[in-house]
Protein backbone atom coordinates (compact mmCIF):
# COMPACT_ATOMS: atom_id res chain seq x y z
CA UNK A 1 0.00 0.00 0.00
CA UNK A 2 1.09 3.56 -0.76
CA UNK A 3 -0.49 5.98 1.71
CA UNK A 4 -0.63 9.74 1.24
CA UNK A 5 -1.00 12.35 3.98
CA UNK A 6 -3.72 14.74 2.83
CA UNK A 7 -3.20 18.32 3.96
CA UNK A 8 -6.50 20.13 4.48
CA UNK A 9 -7.10 23.85 4.93
CA UNK A 10 -10.45 25.63 5.36
CA UNK A 11 -12.40 22.41 4.88
CA UNK A 12 -10.72 21.45 1.59
CA UNK A 13 -7.86 19.14 0.66
CA UNK A 14 -4.98 21.12 -0.84
CA UNK A 15 -4.24 20.67 -4.53
CA UNK A 16 -0.63 19.65 -3.79
CA UNK A 17 -1.86 16.71 -1.70
CA UNK A 18 -4.23 15.65 -4.48
CA UNK A 19 -1.26 15.71 -6.87
CA UNK A 20 0.71 13.46 -4.49
CA UNK A 21 -2.27 11.10 -4.29
CA UNK A 22 -2.51 11.00 -8.09
CA UNK A 23 1.16 10.05 -8.36
CA UNK A 24 0.79 7.43 -5.62
CA UNK A 25 -2.12 5.90 -7.56
CA UNK A 26 -0.03 5.66 -10.75
CA UNK A 27 2.93 4.05 -9.00
CA UNK A 28 0.73 1.72 -6.92
CA UNK A 29 -0.92 0.42 -10.10
CA UNK A 30 2.52 -0.43 -11.48
CA UNK A 31 3.31 -2.36 -8.32
CA UNK A 32 -0.04 -4.07 -8.03
CA UNK A 33 -0.74 -2.31 -4.75
CA UNK A 34 -3.57 -0.14 -3.45
CA UNK A 35 -3.60 3.55 -2.56
CA UNK A 36 -4.85 5.04 0.68
CA UNK A 37 -5.38 8.61 1.82
CA UNK A 38 -4.71 9.69 5.41
CA UNK A 39 -6.60 12.63 6.92
CA UNK A 40 -5.69 14.06 10.32
CA UNK A 41 -7.85 16.43 12.35
CA UNK A 42 -10.79 16.80 14.71
CA UNK A 43 -13.48 15.76 12.23
CA UNK A 44 -12.09 15.05 8.77
CA UNK A 45 -13.93 11.98 7.46
CA UNK A 46 -16.21 14.26 5.44
CA UNK A 47 -13.31 15.08 3.11
CA UNK A 48 -13.02 11.45 1.95
CA UNK A 49 -14.99 11.84 -1.34
CA UNK A 50 -12.26 14.06 -2.83
CA UNK A 51 -9.69 11.32 -2.16
CA UNK A 52 -11.92 8.54 -3.51
CA UNK A 53 -12.42 10.57 -6.71
CA UNK A 54 -8.68 10.38 -7.41
CA UNK A 55 -8.32 6.66 -6.82
CA UNK A 56 -7.89 6.11 -3.09
CA UNK A 57 -9.21 2.65 -2.16
CA UNK A 58 -9.37 3.56 1.53
CA UNK A 59 -9.39 6.76 3.53
CA UNK A 60 -8.04 6.66 7.07
CA UNK A 61 -9.42 9.45 9.26
CA UNK A 62 -7.18 9.96 12.31
CA UNK A 63 -9.35 12.02 14.60
CA UNK A 64 -9.03 13.73 17.96
CA UNK A 65 -10.12 17.11 19.27
CA UNK A 66 -6.46 17.69 20.10
CA UNK A 67 -5.73 17.53 16.33
CA UNK A 68 -8.12 20.35 15.40
CA UNK A 69 -5.18 22.73 14.88
CA UNK A 70 -1.94 21.64 13.23
CA UNK A 71 0.81 20.65 15.64
CA UNK A 72 3.93 18.96 14.29
CA UNK A 73 4.29 16.92 17.48
CA UNK A 74 0.67 15.77 17.58
CA UNK A 75 0.40 15.04 13.86
CA UNK A 76 3.71 13.13 13.90
CA UNK A 77 2.46 10.99 16.78
CA UNK A 78 -0.79 10.29 14.94
CA UNK A 79 0.94 9.32 11.70
CA UNK A 80 3.57 7.20 13.44
CA UNK A 81 0.75 5.33 15.14
CA UNK A 82 -1.02 4.87 11.82
CA UNK A 83 2.13 3.40 10.25
CA UNK A 84 2.56 1.05 13.20
CA UNK A 85 -1.02 -0.22 12.87
CA UNK A 86 -1.51 -0.33 9.09
CA UNK A 87 2.11 -0.86 7.95
CA UNK A 88 1.98 0.81 4.51
CA UNK A 89 4.87 0.20 2.13
CA UNK A 90 5.25 3.94 1.52
CA UNK A 91 3.93 7.22 2.87
CA UNK A 92 3.94 10.33 0.66
CA UNK A 93 3.56 13.99 1.65
CA UNK A 94 3.29 17.11 -0.49
CA UNK A 95 6.45 19.22 -0.11
CA UNK A 96 4.54 22.20 1.28
CA UNK A 97 5.52 24.15 4.39
CA UNK A 98 3.49 21.68 6.48
CA UNK A 99 4.80 18.64 4.63
CA UNK A 100 8.42 19.74 5.02
CA UNK A 101 7.84 20.30 8.72
CA UNK A 102 5.91 17.09 9.37
CA UNK A 103 7.58 14.43 7.21
CA UNK A 104 11.05 14.62 8.87
CA UNK A 105 9.43 14.34 12.30
CA UNK A 106 7.50 11.24 11.24
CA UNK A 107 10.66 9.75 9.72
CA UNK A 108 12.59 10.41 12.94
CA UNK A 109 9.89 8.77 15.07
CA UNK A 110 9.89 5.71 12.81
CA UNK A 111 13.66 5.60 12.44
CA UNK A 112 13.49 5.53 8.63
CA UNK A 113 14.96 7.54 5.75
CA UNK A 114 13.15 10.34 3.93
CA UNK A 115 13.34 11.30 0.24
CA UNK A 116 12.67 15.04 0.23
CA UNK A 117 11.45 17.43 -2.47
CA UNK A 118 11.12 14.72 -5.13
CA UNK A 119 10.44 15.72 -8.72
CA UNK A 120 10.01 12.18 -10.05
CA UNK A 121 8.92 8.81 -8.69
CA UNK A 122 9.40 5.61 -10.69
CA UNK A 123 9.21 1.86 -10.15
CA UNK A 124 12.43 -0.07 -10.81
CA UNK A 125 12.54 -3.83 -10.23
CA UNK A 126 9.47 -3.62 -8.06
CA UNK A 127 10.95 -0.87 -5.85
CA UNK A 128 10.16 2.83 -5.69
CA UNK A 129 12.91 5.02 -7.11
CA UNK A 130 12.98 8.71 -6.23
CA UNK A 131 14.59 11.63 -8.05
CA UNK A 132 15.35 15.00 -6.46
CA UNK A 133 17.44 18.05 -7.39
CA UNK A 134 20.82 18.56 -5.70
CA UNK A 135 23.47 21.30 -5.77
CA UNK A 136 20.86 24.06 -5.99
CA UNK A 137 19.16 22.40 -8.95
CA UNK A 138 22.32 21.91 -11.04
CA UNK A 139 21.99 18.10 -10.98
CA UNK A 140 19.44 15.40 -10.19
CA UNK A 141 19.94 12.38 -7.96
CA UNK A 142 17.97 9.13 -8.41
CA UNK A 143 18.00 6.66 -5.54
CA UNK A 144 16.06 4.02 -3.62
CA UNK A 145 15.45 3.79 0.12
CA UNK A 146 16.48 0.74 2.11
CA UNK A 147 14.18 1.41 5.07
CA UNK A 148 10.43 0.72 5.17
CA UNK A 149 8.06 2.45 4.89
CA UNK A 150 9.42 4.64 2.11
CA UNK A 151 8.78 8.23 3.19
CA UNK A 152 8.89 10.97 0.57
CA UNK A 153 7.80 14.56 0.01
CA UNK A 154 6.69 15.42 -3.54
CA UNK A 155 7.23 18.88 -4.98
CA UNK A 156 3.93 20.68 -5.77
CA UNK A 157 2.96 21.47 -9.38
CA UNK A 158 5.29 18.78 -10.74
CA UNK A 159 3.09 15.69 -10.72
CA UNK A 160 -0.04 15.77 -12.92
CA UNK A 161 -3.35 15.86 -11.15
CA UNK A 162 -5.35 12.75 -11.95
CA UNK A 163 -8.76 12.91 -13.61
CA UNK A 164 -11.38 12.96 -10.88
CA UNK A 165 -14.29 10.55 -11.19
CA UNK A 166 -17.10 9.85 -8.72
CA UNK A 167 -16.13 6.82 -6.65
CA UNK A 168 -16.71 5.26 -3.27
CA UNK A 169 -14.48 3.41 -0.86
CA UNK A 170 -13.97 2.46 2.75
CA UNK A 171 -13.54 5.13 5.40
CA UNK A 172 -11.63 3.86 8.42
CA UNK A 173 -11.99 6.16 11.41
CA UNK A 174 -9.34 5.89 14.10
CA UNK A 175 -9.40 7.74 17.39
CA UNK A 176 -5.96 9.06 18.27
CA UNK A 177 -5.16 8.99 21.97
CA UNK A 178 -2.39 11.48 22.71
CA UNK A 179 -0.45 10.81 25.92
CA UNK A 180 -0.57 13.58 28.50
CA UNK A 181 2.37 15.94 28.03
CA UNK A 182 3.29 14.52 24.62
CA UNK A 183 2.36 17.77 22.87
CA UNK A 184 4.25 20.67 24.38
CA UNK A 185 3.03 23.42 22.09
CA UNK A 186 -0.41 24.62 21.11
CA UNK A 187 -1.85 26.98 18.51
CA UNK A 188 -2.82 30.21 20.28
CA UNK A 189 -3.99 32.11 17.22
CA UNK A 190 -4.05 31.80 13.43
CA UNK A 191 -3.36 35.07 11.61
CA UNK A 192 -4.20 34.96 7.91
CA UNK A 193 -3.03 37.37 5.26
CA UNK A 194 -5.88 39.71 4.44
CA UNK A 195 -5.37 39.54 0.67
CA UNK A 196 -6.41 35.90 0.51
CA UNK A 197 -3.82 35.17 -2.21
CA UNK A 198 -3.09 31.54 -2.95
CA UNK A 199 0.28 30.17 -1.90
CA UNK A 200 3.08 30.58 -4.45
CA UNK A 201 3.82 26.84 -4.32
CA UNK A 202 0.31 26.02 -5.58
CA UNK A 203 -0.13 28.79 -8.15
CA UNK A 204 -0.25 28.01 -11.88
CA UNK A 205 1.34 31.41 -12.58
CA UNK A 206 3.85 33.19 -10.34
CA UNK A 207 4.79 36.84 -10.91
CA UNK A 208 7.92 37.63 -8.89
CA UNK A 209 9.68 40.89 -8.25
CA UNK A 210 13.18 41.75 -7.10
CA UNK A 211 15.36 44.70 -6.22
CA UNK A 212 14.68 46.22 -9.62
CA UNK A 213 11.23 47.26 -8.36
CA UNK A 214 12.99 49.93 -6.26
CA UNK A 215 10.41 49.86 -3.47
CA UNK A 216 7.33 48.17 -1.99
CA UNK A 217 4.89 50.36 -3.92
CA UNK A 218 5.90 48.74 -7.21
CA UNK A 219 4.54 45.36 -6.09
CA UNK A 220 1.11 46.81 -6.91
CA UNK A 221 2.17 46.55 -10.57
CA UNK A 222 2.89 42.85 -10.12
CA UNK A 223 -0.40 42.23 -8.31
CA UNK A 224 -2.26 43.89 -11.19
CA UNK A 225 -0.39 41.66 -13.65
CA UNK A 226 -1.04 38.54 -11.60
CA UNK A 227 -4.75 39.40 -11.44
CA UNK A 228 -4.96 38.87 -15.21
CA UNK A 229 -4.37 35.13 -14.75
CA UNK A 230 -6.49 32.58 -12.91
CA UNK A 231 -4.68 30.85 -10.01
CA UNK A 232 -1.80 33.33 -9.95
CA UNK A 233 0.33 34.51 -7.03
CA UNK A 234 2.96 37.16 -6.38
CA UNK A 235 6.47 36.04 -5.45
CA UNK A 236 9.67 37.85 -4.57
CA UNK A 237 13.42 37.50 -4.42
CA UNK A 238 15.25 37.41 -1.10
CA UNK A 239 16.58 40.94 -1.58
CA UNK A 240 13.02 42.30 -1.88
CA UNK A 241 11.90 40.41 1.22
CA UNK A 242 14.99 41.41 3.24
CA UNK A 243 14.30 45.02 2.31
CA UNK A 244 10.87 44.72 3.91
CA UNK A 245 8.98 45.33 0.68
CA UNK A 246 6.87 42.17 0.93
CA UNK A 247 6.29 39.32 3.40
CA UNK A 248 8.56 36.29 3.70
CA UNK A 249 5.73 33.96 2.64
CA UNK A 250 6.24 35.29 -0.89
CA UNK A 251 9.98 34.55 -1.04
CA UNK A 252 11.08 32.18 -3.79
CA UNK A 253 14.52 30.62 -3.68
CA UNK A 254 16.89 28.41 -1.74
CA UNK A 255 16.01 30.08 1.58
CA UNK A 256 12.37 30.58 0.63
CA UNK A 257 9.88 28.43 -1.25
CA UNK A 258 10.41 26.20 -4.26
CA UNK A 259 7.86 26.71 -7.01
CA UNK A 260 7.06 24.87 -10.25
CA UNK A 261 4.30 26.87 -11.95
CA UNK A 262 3.27 26.61 -15.59
CA UNK A 263 4.51 30.19 -16.03
CA UNK A 264 7.07 32.10 -13.96
CA UNK A 265 7.50 35.83 -14.61
CA UNK A 266 10.71 37.23 -13.10
CA UNK A 267 10.47 41.02 -13.01
CA UNK A 268 13.47 43.06 -11.96
CA UNK A 269 15.27 39.96 -10.65
CA UNK A 270 18.94 39.56 -11.50
CA UNK A 271 18.93 35.77 -11.19
CA UNK A 272 21.23 34.85 -8.32
CA UNK A 273 21.83 31.10 -8.08
CA UNK A 274 19.91 30.98 -4.78
CA UNK A 275 16.81 32.34 -6.52
CA UNK A 276 17.19 30.05 -9.53
CA UNK A 277 17.26 27.05 -7.17
CA UNK A 278 13.68 27.86 -6.17
CA UNK A 279 12.12 28.35 -9.61
CA UNK A 280 14.23 26.58 -12.24
CA UNK A 281 11.71 23.71 -12.51
CA UNK A 282 9.01 26.10 -13.80
CA UNK A 283 7.55 24.99 -17.13
CA UNK A 284 8.05 28.39 -18.83
CA UNK A 285 10.20 31.24 -17.49
CA UNK A 286 9.86 34.83 -18.73
CA UNK A 287 12.34 37.46 -17.52
CA UNK A 288 11.98 41.24 -17.59
CA UNK A 289 15.15 43.17 -16.83
CA UNK A 290 16.87 46.27 -18.19
CA UNK A 291 20.31 44.64 -17.83
CA UNK A 292 20.93 42.49 -20.89
CA UNK A 293 23.73 40.70 -19.00
CA UNK A 294 21.50 39.67 -16.07
CA UNK A 295 22.00 35.93 -15.25
CA UNK A 296 18.22 35.41 -15.20
CA UNK A 297 18.19 35.49 -19.02
CA UNK A 298 20.28 32.30 -19.15
CA UNK A 299 17.53 30.44 -17.31
CA UNK A 300 14.64 32.12 -19.13
CA UNK A 301 12.72 30.70 -22.07
CA UNK A 302 11.76 34.25 -23.09
CA UNK A 303 13.41 37.52 -22.16
CA UNK A 304 12.34 41.16 -22.37
CA UNK A 305 15.11 43.74 -22.07
CA UNK A 306 13.58 46.99 -20.91
CA UNK A 307 12.38 49.19 -18.07
CA UNK A 308 9.94 47.10 -16.04
CA UNK A 309 7.86 50.20 -15.22
CA UNK A 310 7.14 50.53 -18.93
CA UNK A 311 7.06 46.82 -19.82
CA UNK A 312 4.75 45.49 -17.09
CA UNK A 313 1.75 47.81 -17.76
CA UNK A 314 1.98 47.15 -21.50
CA UNK A 315 2.35 43.42 -20.90
CA UNK A 316 -0.73 43.46 -18.67
CA UNK A 317 -2.78 45.26 -21.32
CA UNK A 318 -1.71 42.90 -24.10
CA UNK A 319 -2.37 39.82 -21.96
CA UNK A 320 -5.86 41.10 -21.11
CA UNK A 321 -6.59 41.46 -24.82
CA UNK A 322 -5.19 38.02 -25.65
CA UNK A 323 -7.04 36.25 -22.84
CA UNK A 324 -10.30 38.01 -23.71
CA UNK A 325 -10.27 36.63 -27.26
Amino acid sequence: MIAVFMEARDGKIKKSSLEALSEAKRRAEEMGAETAAVLVGASVAGLAPAAFALGAAKVYALESQALADYSSQAYALALAGFVGDVKPGALFFAATAMGKDLAPRVAARLGVALASDCTKVAVRNGELEFTRPIYAGKAFLSFTLKSTPKLATLRPNIFPLGEAAPAAGEVVRKDVPLPSGAVKGRVAEVIKEESGEIDVTEADVVVSGGRGLKGPEAFALLRDLAAVFPRAAVGASRSAVDSGWIGHQHQVGQTGKTVSPNLYLAVGISGAIQHLAGMSSSKVIVAVNKDVEAPIFKAADYGIVGDLFEVVPRLKDELKKALAE
